[in-house]
C-alpha cells in the first residue's frame, strides 16, 4: 500500500498542472487545436487512475478547456467523482466544473443529489457554501424538488455566510419549483429581519426581484418594506427597495403618500447618483399613481426635475443618458415642469454619443406645444443637414414627422408650413423613409380640406422636379414621395392651376424607370387628370386642346403597356383602350367629359388602421367550417392527380410528330418569338433604358415649359419653411396685441394683485388660434364594430409560475417533500412499520399537537383575513372609527407605526405552536451532537419561556377576550391620533419655519437639520441664507472656504404660497444633554413695489431625543444587556394618563425613537440606541390612571434627561 501511494506520488510530479497546459498552448500558436489534442487524451489517462488528487488536476485543466470552447460532457461522471472528494479544494474544483457544464439535460446530474445534500449538512461551511454556490449554477426541477427542504433549514443556519447563501438561492429553486414558494416564504420573510446586514440585503433582493413580476402578491410586505427603507444605510438595499415600492405604487395609491416624504429626504440627502436615479423614478410613479390626489407635489417634481439636470449636465455619458431616460417618465405626466429645460435637451442633440442624441429626440417629441413646434422642428431640420450617417439621419426625420403629427396633428397651427417642411425633407438622399413622406403627405391632403390646394400645388411642383426622378429607385427611397404626389394630383385636380403642365409631367419618358408600385399610380391618376382636362375643355368648348390631351395618352401610355410590372401593364392596356375608345367618340363630336369624370365620382375618406380587426362576424357564418366538402381520407394515394390547366390534360394525348424540315423548324421559330413577345409571364432580356428611350419616337419633341409658381415655395432655392416662421411670428403677435386692447378696460378697474399675475402670464397652447380654420377628417370604421383584441401574456414566461396568493394559509399538501432513512431497526424487523421519533413520547403530547395544529390553522384563517384589514389601516392618513372588540389579531401582523420592530419571538412562537415531524427530528440530532453545557444553559431558557408561556395561558379565558403577550404592540385598541415629527421653529408674515431634528448610525457624531421653509406672503423670497452660531459642542457644517460666521444658502427660492425643504448637517461631540443654538434667517422679499432685506432669528432646540435612533432589538439580545450590569438605571412616574396603552406605546415610539421588544398586557419593553452607541432600555407599566417608565441606560445623564423629556410627553396625554 505504502509502495502504492509512493508511486502515485511520482507520478504526479510528472504530471501537467494547470500552468504547464496554459503555458504549452501559448508556446503552440500554430498548431494549437494538435496540441489541445494531444492534451486532452493526456487528461483522459489520467481521469482513469484511482488517485483523486491526478483526477481533481485533471478535471481543472478540463474546467479550462471548456472555457476555450471545448466540449467536456463526456467527463461528467469524472467531475461528480470529484465532487465527492472530501478535501475541500478538491471539492472545489469539482463543484466549479459543474457549475460550468452541467445543464438540465446533463444524463448523469441525478447522481449528484445525495452528494449534494451530504454537503448541505457538513459541519464545514466552506463545504456547505461551494455546494450552495455550484448547484445554484445547474439546479434543475427535480434536484429543485429534492433539495428544497434541506436548503430551507439552511436558512436559520447559525452562520451568516451560510444562511445569506442559502437565501440567494432560494430564488433559484422558486424559478425551478414553484410550489417551493408558499412553504417557504415565511422564513424568507424572517430573514427581511436578520440581524446579519448581508443576509438581510440577500433576503432583499429575492424578495424584490419575485416581486418585480407580480407585485401584488407582495404588497402585504409594505410596511415592512417601509420600516427598512427608512432605517437602512445601505445604498444597495435602498435601490432594490424603492424599486419595489414603484411597483407597488400603482397598486396601491394610498401608499404613494406615505412615500413621498422619505424619497423627497433621500433626494436631498443622498450623494449616490443610482440610489439618487431610483429615488426619482419612484417619485414619479408615486405622482402618476396619486394624479390629483395630492395638491402640494410640484415642489417634488420641481425638485426631481433639478436633480435630473444635474445630471444631464455632468460630463458622464452613463449619468446624462440616465437622466435624459428618466426625464422622458416625468415627461408623460408633467410637461410644463420639462418643457422649461428645452434649452438644455437641445444642447444634447449635439453630443457626440448617438444613444444620447436619440435619447434628447425622444424627449423633444413629448415637449411639443403650439407656441415652439416651429422652433424645435427648425432646430431638427438644421441638424438633418449637419447629421453624419444615414442611421442617424433617419431616425432625425421620422422624428420631425413623428412630433408634428403626433394626437392628430393636435399641435400644427399651419399646415402649409408642415407641407414646405416635407417638401424640403425631400431632398434628402440616400433616406429610407421616403415612404413615410408619402403617407404623411397623402395623409394630411386627405384630412385637412383646408390646405388642399396648396398642397396639390407643391405636389404639381414635385413631379416636374428632377432631381427626385433621377435619384436612387431603390424601395423606400426618396423617391417614393412621387407616389403620394401623384396621387394628391389625381385626386383633388381640380385645385390644379396648370394641368396639362403636370399631366406632361407624369407623362415623361424617365417615369419608366421608377418602381413599378410608383408606376402603377401615375397610370392610374393620369386617367383622373385627364378626365379634369376634358372636363374644362369642354366647358370651354376647346375641342382641339381636349383632342390633343387625348392624343398625348395615346402617344404616350405604351411605354407603360411595355412596363415589366404586371400591374402597370395592366392599368396602361386598360387606359390604352379606353383612351382609343374616347378618341373616336371626339372624333364624331361627341362630349365624353361626363361619363369619364363619373368613373372617379366621390372622395375617399380614410379608413382607421384597425378597422378591418374590428368588423363584427356575420351571424351564422363559421369561419372554422369547410367551405367545400374535405377530401376523403379512403381515396388512393396511386390516383393520378387531376389537370388544372388546359395544357396539363392535353400532354398525355400527344403524338410523336414526324422530324419537320428546316423551313417548318425556321416558321415555329418566329412563331415562338411572337408568342413569348405577346406572353407577359415570358421572363425576357429587355434592352437597356436609354436604347429604348432612343429608338422610341417621340421623346425628343417633349416641350419644356418654364413654370411661373404662384406660391412663395421654391423647390431648390432656400428653405421656404424659414418664411412661414417668420409669417407665423407676425401673426401671432398680432393676436396678443388684439387680446391686451380687450383686457386694458378690465385691468384699469382690477390693480394690485390681479396686475402681478397678469405680469408673469405666458401664453398658453390654448391662446394659439390656428393660421386657417382646419376640417380635419376623422378615420371611417365598420358599423358595429367591435373592440380591438388585447394582446395575451407570453405563455413561456417561467415567473408565471410564480404568481401565487402567498396570503392564504398553507395547506397540509402544500408541505416540501422531506426525504428520510430508514433506521436500523427498520432494516432488522421490516415487518414493523416505521415508527417517527414523536412516537416515543406519551399520547398526551399526541392530542396536544394536534390541537396546536388546529389552533394553527385557525391562526392561519384569521391571518389572510386581517392582513388587508391591517394594511389599510397602516395605509389610511384619518384615524379609523373604533371598531367593536373582537379577537387579538395575530402577532405577526406590522403596526400602524412603521418604525416598531418585529422581534424573533413571533417566528419562534409560530414555529412551536406548527410543530412538524422534520423540526423534532432536528432538535433531537442537535441535543444530541450539543454538548453537556449547552444543553443545561438551553434547558434553562426552555423552562423560563414555558413558565412564561403558561402563566399567560392561564389569564386567557376560553373567548380569548384577554390579550397573550404580543411583540410590537400589535393590539388594535383605539384609532392613533395624527402625528408630525416636525416643529415650529420660527415665524413672520413672511415665512414660516418648521423643523426636524434626525441622527443616522453612518456618522456618530453628525445629525441632519430638516427644515421646511413655507412662504406666507405675496413676495418672492430668494438669496436666502440660514447662519446658526457654532457653540463648543456643536457646529454647523458649512461649505469649504467657509468662515465660521458665514451662513449656508438655501439651494432653492420661494414663489409666493410655495413651501420647499432643504437639510443642514450639524456635528456634536457630546450627546448626553439637550442644548439650543441661536441662528438666523436671512432672504430677500421682492414685489411690485421693490425688495427690501429681512431677517428671522430663532432658537435650535436639539432634545436628547433627537440623538436616538430608532433600532429592533430582539428579546433575547435584550435581556443580555439587562443582565450585563453596566446600565444605570432611573425612573419616573406620571400620573392622569387617561390614554390608552396602545396609543401610549405609539406616541413614544413616535416622538422618542424607540421600538418595542416584547409587550404584555399593560407593560411593554421598549429599546433605543444613541448615534454615539448608547444603549436605552425601558419597561413602561400603566396602572389605572398613572404610567411609571423604569429606565437602563450606559450614561446616567443621558438617561436623566431622556425620561426628563419623556415626562414632558407623557404630561400632555
Amino acid at each position: 500500500m505504502a509502495l502504492k501511494m509512493v508511486k502515485g506520488s511520482i507520478d504526479r510530479m510528472f504530471d501537467k498542472n494547470l500552468q504547464d497546459l496554459v503555458r504549452g498552448i501559448r508556446n503552440h500558436k500554430e498548431d494549437e487545436a494538435k496540441y489541445i489534442s494531444q492534451c486532452i487524451d493526456e487528461i483522459k489517462q489520467e481521469l482513469k487512475q484511482d488517485n483523486i488528487a491526478v483526477k481533481a488536476n485533471a478535471v481543472c485543466k478540463l474546467t479550462y478547456l471548456q472555457m476555450l470552447g471545448y466540449d467536456i460532457s463526456w467527463a461528467a461522471f469524472n467531475i461528480i467523482e470529484v465532487m465527492s472528494a472530501s478535501k475541500f479544494t478538491f471539492k472545489r474544483i469539482g463543484y466549479l466544473a459543474a457549475s460550468q457544464c452541467f445543464h438540465e439535460g446533463t444524463d448523469v446530474i441525478m447522481l449528484t443529489t445525495n452528494q449534494i445534500r451530504k454537503d448541505l449538512s457538513s459541519p464545514s461551511q466552506y463545504d456547505t457554501g461551494v455546494a450552495l454556490t455550484g448547484l445554484s449554477c445547474f439546479v434543475t426541477p427535480d434536484l429543485a424538488r429534492d433539495l428544497a427542504n434541506d436548503i430551507m433549514t439552511l436558512m436559520s443556519h447559525t452562520k451568516p455566510y451560510i444562511r445569506k447563501k442559502a437565501v440567494l438561492i432560494m430564488y433559484k429553486v422558486f424559478l425551478k419549483y414553484p410550489e417551493s414558494l408558499r412553504p417557504a416564504f415565511p422564513r424568507l420573510k424572517e430573514k427581511l429581519e436578520d440581524p446579519d446586514p448581508g443576509v438581510q440585503s440577500a433576503a432583499v433582493n429575492v424578495i424584490c426581484e419575485l416581486a418585480r413580476r407580480n407585485p401584488k402578491n407582495y404588497l402585504s410586505l409594505a410596511p415592512l418594506f417601509f420600516k427598512l427603507m427608512t432605517s437602512s444605510t445601505n445604498n444597495w438595499v435602498l435601490i432594490k427597495i424603492i424599486k419595489l415600492f414603484g411597483a407597488l405604487t400603482p397598486l396601491e395609491p394610498r401608499l404613494g403618500k406615505k412615500l413621498i416624504e422619505p424619497l423627497t429626504n433621500l433626494i436631498h440627502s443622498t450623494s449616490a447618483m443610482s440610489l439618487l436615479y431610483e429615488c426619482v423614478n419612484t417619485v414619479i410613479a408615486v405622482l402618476i399613481s396619486l394624479s390629483s390626489g395630492m395638491p402640494n407635489h410640484s415642489a417634488s417634481i420641481q425638485l426631481c426635475v433639478q436633480k435630473l439636470r444635474i445630471l444631464i449636465e455632468d460630463s458622464d455619458q452613463n449619468l446624462k443618458y440616465l437622466g435624459l431616460l428618466a426625464m422622458s417618465k416625468i415627461l408623460k405626466t408633467h410637461p410644463k415642469s420639462v418643457q422649461s429645460h428645452k434649452d438644455l435637451i437641445l444642447q444634447c442633440l449635439d453630443d457626440k454619443d448617438e444613444s444620447i442624441r436619440l435619447r434628447a429626440l425622444d424627449l423633444l417629441y413629448g415637449m411639443v406645444s403650439k407656441k415652439n413646434l416651429m422652433e424645435i422642428v427648425k432646430k431638427l431640420m438644421t441638424h438633418v443637414d449637419k447629421a453624419e450617417g444615414t442611421t442617424y439621419r433617419d431616425e432625425l426625420l421620422t422624428k420631425i414627422i413623428d412630433i408634428c403629427s403626433q394626437s392628430n396633428y393636435q399641435y400644427i397651427t399651419n399646415f402649409e408650413w408642415y407641407i414646405s417642411i416635407l417638401v424640403e425633407l425631400t431632398r434628402l438622399e440616400g433616406t429610407r423613409h421616403g415612404h413615410l413622406i408619402a403617407a404623411q403627405m397623402l395623409d394630411v391632403a386627405i384630412r385637412v380640406k383646408a390646405i388642399r390646394k396648396f398642397a396639390v400645388s407643391q405636389m404639381s411642383a414635385l413631379l416636374d422636379s428632377a432631381h427626385l426622378v433621377a435619384s436612387n429607385t431603390q424601395r423606400n427611397g426618396i423617391c417614393e414621395v412621387l407616389y403620394a404626389a401623384a396621387w394628391i394630383c389625381g385626386e383633388f385636380s381640380e385645385h390644379l392651376q396648370e394641368p396639362q403642365q403636370t399631366l406632361e409631367a407624369m407623362l415623361r419618358p424617365k417615369a419608366t424607370t421608377l418602381p413599378g408600385h410608383i408606376q402603377a399610380v401615375y397610370v392610374q391618376n393620369v386617367v383622373k387628370l385627364y378626365a379634369s382636362i376634358l372636363q374644362q375643355r369642354e366647358q370651354a368648348a376647346e375641342h382641339e386642346a381636349a383632342q390633343a390631351a387625348t392624343q398625348l395618352l395615346v402617344d404616350r401610355l405604351p411605354q407603360f403597356v411595355q412596363s415589366a410590372d404586371l400591374e402597370v401593364q395592366e392599368r396602361a392596356s386598360c387606359v390604352l383602350q379606353l383612351v382609343k375608345y374616347i378618341q373616336k367618340l371626339q372624333a364624331k363630336d361627341v362630349p365624353v367629359a361626363e361619363e369619364v369624370s363619373a368613373l372617379f365620382a366621390g372622395e375617399l375618406n380614410p379608413v382607421a388602421p384597425k378597422a378591418q380587426k374590428k368588423v363584427p362576424i356575420p351571424e351564422g357564418l363559421d369561419l372554422d367550417a369547410w367551405i367545400n366538402e374535405p377530401p376523403s381520407d379512403s381515396e388512393s394515394e396511386d390516383e393520378a392527380p387531376k389537370a388544372i390547366f388546359h395544357d396539363d390534360e392535353q400532354k398525355p394525348t400527344r403524338h410523336r410528330q414526324p422530324e419537320a424540315d428546316e423551313e417548318e423548324l425556321a416558321r415555329r421559330r418566329e412563331a415562338r418569338k411572337q408568342e413569348q413577345a405577346n406572353n407577359p409571364f415570358y421572363i425576357k432580356s429587355s434592352p437597356s433604358p436609354q436604347k429604348r428611350y432612343q429608338d422610341m419616337p417621340g421623346v425628343e419633341h417633349i416641350p419644356v415649359v418654364q413654370i411661373d409658381l404662384s406660391v412663395p415655395l421654391k423647390v431648390p432655392g432656400m428653405p421656404a419653411s424659414d418664411q412661414y416662421v417668420k409669417l407665423e411670428q407676425e401673426r401671432r403677435h398680432q393676436q396678443r396685441l388684439e387680446k391686451k386692447r380687450k383686457k386694458q378696460r378690465k385691468e384699469k378697474q382690477r390693480e394690485g394683485r390681479r396686475r402681478r399675475h397678469s405680469s408673469l402670464h405666458t401664453e398658453s397652447d390654448e391662446d394659439i388660434a390656428p393660421a386657417q380654420q382646419v376640417d380635419i377628417i376623422t378615420e371611417e370604421m365598420p358599423e358595429n364594430a367591435l373592440p380591438s383584441d388585447e394582446d395575451d401574456k407570453d405563455p413561456n414566461d417561467p415567473y408565471r409560475a410564480l404568481d401565487i396568493d402567498l396570503d392564504k394559509p398553507l395547506a397540509d399538501s402544500e408541505k416540501l417533500p422531506i426525504q428520510k432513512h430508514r433506521s436500523a431497526e427498520t432494516l432488522q424487523f421490516p415487518d414493523r412499520e416505521e415508527v417517527p421519533a414523536v412516537e416515543k413520547k406519551s399520547k398526551k403530547p399526541k392530542k396536544k399537537e394536534k390541537k396546536h395544529r388546529e389552533k394553527g390553522r385557525e391562526k392561519a384563517r384569521k391571518k389572510g383575513k386581517e392582513k388587508g384589514e391591517d394594511l389599510d389601516f397602516w395605509l389610511s392618513t384619518t384615524p379609523p372609527p373604533a371598531a367593536a372588540p373582537g379577537p387579538a389579531p395575530s402577532p405577526d401582523e406590522p403596526e400602524a407605526d412603521a418604525v416598531v420592530a418585529a422581534p424573533k419571538e413571533e417566528c419562534e412562537e409560530a414555529k412551536r405552536e406548527e410543530p412538524e415531524n422534520n423540526e423534532d427530528d432536528e432538535e433531537q440530532e442537535l441535543e444530541q451532537k450539543s454538548s453537556k453545557h449547552k444543553k443545561k444553559k438551553h434547558k434553562k431558557e426552555k423552562e423560563e419561556k414555558s413558565k412564561d408561556k403558561k402563566k399567560s395561558r392561564r389569564k386567557k379565558l376560553p373567548s380569548e377576550a384577554v390579550a397573550e403577550p404580543v411583540q410590537n404592540g400589535t393590539l388594535e385598541e383605539e384609532p392613533l391620533p395624527p402625528m408630525s415629527s416636525y416643529c415650529l421653529l420660527a415665524e413672520n408674515s413672511y415665512i414660516k419655519m418648521t423643523y426636524d431634528v434626525q441622527g443616522s448610525l453612518q456618522k456618530d457624531s453628525q445629525v441632519t437639520v430638516s427644515i421646511i421653509f413655507e412662504n406666507l406672503s405675496s413676495s418672492f423670497l430668494k438669496n436666502m441664507e440660514l447662519n446658526v452660531l457654532d457653540s463648543l459642542n456643536t457646529k454647523m457644517a458649512r461649505p469649504e472656504g467657509a468662515s465660521v460666521h458665514d451662513g449656508v444658502p438655501v439651494p432653492f427660492q420661494l414663489p409666493p404660497g410655495v413651501s420647499n425643504e432643504a437639510q443642514f448637517v450639524f456635528t456634536v461631540q457630546s450627546i448626553v444633554m439637550a442644548q439650543k443654538l441661536k441662528g438666523t434667517l436671512s432672504f430677500i422679499a421682492k414685489n411690485d413695489e421693490g425688495s427690501t432685506h429681512e431677517k428671522l432669528d430663532f432658537k435650535l432646540h436639539f432634545s436628547c431625543t433627537s440623538y436616538l435612533i430608532t433600532t429592533p432589538c430582539y428579546s433575547d439580545a435584550f435581556a443580555k444587556l439587562l443582565e450585563s450590569g453596566d446600565l444605570s438605571v432611573s425612573s419616573i412616574r406620571v400620573d392622569g394618563i387617561t390614554m390608552s396603552f396602545q396609543n401610549l406605546l405609539a406616541k413614544i415610539c413616535f416622538h422618542h425613537h424607540f421600538s418595542v421588544v416584547e409587550r404584555v398586557d399593560s407593560c411593554a419593553s421598549m429599546y433605543s440606541r444613541s448615534i454615539q452607541g448608547h444603549h436605552i432600555c425601558l419597561l413602561v407599566k400603566k396602572g389605572e390612571n398613572s404610567v411609571s417608565v423604569d429606565g437602563k441606560c450606559s450614561d446616567p445623564t443621558l438617561l436623566g434627561n431622556l425620561l426628563d423629556e419623556m415626562k414632558v410627553t407623557l404630561a400632555q396625554c
